[in-house]
C-alpha cells in the first residue's frame, strides 16, 4: 500500500505558513508504508528534528483498483474515513525548501502518518462536510471542516489517478486546516471526527 497526501489544501493554513501562491492543481506528495502509525501506538520524536509539528487531516481509504478515474465516479473508490496526523519535521522542511530540494524526508519518516479507527463512509451524510478536530492534553488545538477544502476529495482522487494507479488499501491524507503546531514528549493526542474519538496516542 502507499500513502498519498495533499499539501496546501486549506486557504487559512496556507496563509499561516506564508504561502500566497494560488495553486490550480493539488499539491501531491507521498509517504512510504513504514510511515504508518496505528492502533494507539506512541509516536517517538526522532533525533533528526527539533521541531515536529502535528497536522490533523481527514484520511480516506481506497477500496478499488483505479486508473484515470473520472471525478463523477471517484466516490466509488473509497469506503471508509478516519482522522490522521501528518507529522512534519518543520525545521527540515524549511531547510529543504531553501535549498530547492525535495522534502519527502521531512514528511515521510517512520511513524509520520498516524491513523485512527476507520468508519464506513455510509455512516456520514456528506463526506465533503465533516468536522474534525485535535485535542492535546484535553485542550483543542486544531479544528477543520472538509467543506473548506480547496480541492475536494473526488477531484483529488481523479487527479492522482491520472499519474498513479490506486490500489486497495491505499490511503489519502486530504490536507490540514489552520492551527498546526509543535508536539513534545509526554503529550496525549486525541483526534475526533464529528465529535467521535477515532485517534488516541501519546508522544514519547
Amino acid at each position: 500500500m502507499k500513502i498519498i497526501a495533499v499539501g496546501m489544501n486549506y486557504a487559512q493554513h496556507n496563509k499561516e505558513l506564508g504561502h500566497t501562491q494560488v495553486n490550480t492543481e493539488p499539491v501531491i506528495f507521498m509517504k512510504p508504508d513504514s510511515a504508518i502509525l496505528k492502533d494507539g501506538k506512541p509516536f517517538f520524536i526522532p533525533d533528526f528534528s527539533n521541531e515536529i509539528h502535528y497536522e490533523t487531516e481527514l484520511v480516506v481509504r481506497i477500496n478499488r483498483l483505479g486508473k484515470n478515474i473520472a471525478p463523477r465516479f471517484a466516490n466509488r473508490y473509497y469506503d471508509a474515513v478516519t482522522v490522521g496526523i501528518d507529522f512534519t519535521a518543520r525545521d527540515l522542511q524549511r531547510k529543504f525548501r531553501e535549498q530547492g530540494n525535495p522534502w519527502e524526508l521531512c514528511k515521510g519518516f517512520d511513524s509520520s502518518a498516524a491513523i485512527g479507527t476507520f468508519v464506513p463512509v455510509e455512516h456520514y451524510k456528506d463526506i465533503q462536510n465533516l468536522n474534525f478536530n485535535l485535542l492535546i492534553d484535553s485542550k483543542e488545538v486544531q479544528r477543520g471542516c472538509t467543506a473548506d477544502m480547496l480541492f475536494k476529495i473526488d477531484d483529488i482522487i481523479a487527479y492522482v489517478s491520472r499519474f498513479v494507479t490506486l490500489k486497495i488499501g491505499d490511503l489519502l491524507f486530504t490536507g490540514t486546516p489552520v492551527g498546526v503546531g509543535p508536539v513534545s514528549i509526554g503529550q496525549r493526542l486525541q483526534g475526533y471526527l464529528e465529535e467521535e474519538k477515532l485517534l488516541d496516542f501519546y508522544i514519547r
